[in-house]
């Protein structure tokens, strides 16, 4: 409770230390005092800021290649960050220039990983390397086909049907970020899709969300996403009839 201001009711004082919620606010009269006001002020720019920020695709083909993974830059049909905001529809399909690239590549792999900013570039640029990081290992392992990892510019969750379509993977995961929170800006979400195809529903598809060191930890996320990735590979679906029964303190040792 060090770091608390000493002005914090004590009885709020245990809860604040193990929450970023913004709960036992100190007041002046009957407002917010300017200590939280100016920080709810802060995060909430934080957030905003979050939704416009590019994604660096170039730093990201040289981090992904480091690794030994082949990876292919793509775009979404929509072709600017205003279009992107403004047309949902058209960050879920790609753009002419990258089908053709797609149709130019292998096909037939057990998994593909789409790289997508969606509503933070910031979550993908900082988490979604780490995640690889953690997971690729234990499916390469067990004798899975990666396929090139697809990073999407102007990307929303079900660009990844279409790029799974393509590449005739078993399953797709887009990593991409989340709509920002006031204590979570740089949140990662990943969607699981099992044969996937345009058309494919959000009930199709198994989600794991608020992938970041102060929410679901990477080695969390991974054994979580390994299994789940097993698990659909073996029943041949995934969605509301694939349920996560993980037990992540066995799945990685």
């Amino acid at each position: 409770m060090a770091n608390l201001p000493k002005d914090i009711d004590p009885r709020w004082a245990r809860l604040r230390e193990v929450t970023p919620a913004r709960i036992g606010l100190a007041r002046t009269g009957s407002a917010i005092a300017t200590r939280d006001h100016l920080a709810f002020q802060l995060d909430h720019a934080r957030a905003r800021d979050a939704v416009t920020e590019a994604l660096d695709p170039v730093a990201l083909l040289h981090s992904i290649r480091e690794r030994h993974l082949d990876a292919v830059e793509l775009h979404s049909a929509a072709a600017d960050r205003h279009t992107f905001l403004a047309r949902p529809d058209l960050g879920r399909r790609l753009d002419d220039r990258s089908l053709d690239l797609l149709g130019r590549l292998a096909r037939g792999y057990d998994l593909v990983f789409a790289l997508a900013d969606g509503l933070s570039a910031r979550a993908v640029m900082t988490h979604a390397l780490p995640l690889i990081d953690e997971t690729v290992p234990h499916l390469s392992s067990r004798g899975w086909r990666i396929g090139p990892v697809a990073i999407v510019v102007q990307g929303r969750v079900a660009v990844g049907d279409e790029i799974g379509q393509a590449l005739d993977a078993a399953l797709v995961a887009v990593l991409i970020g989340e709509r920002p929170g006031l204590t979570s800006p740089d949140s990662l979400g990943v969607y699981l899709t099992w044969e996937p195809k345009i058309g494919r529903s959000d009930a199709e598809r198994n989600c794991l969300s608020n992938i970041r060191p102060k929410g679901m930890p990477y080695r969390e996320a991974a054994a979580r996403l390994v299994y789940l990735c097993t698990e659909a590979k073996r029943c041949r679906c995934t969605g509301t009839t694939l349920k996560d029964q993980s037990q992540t303190g066995i799945l990685l040792k």
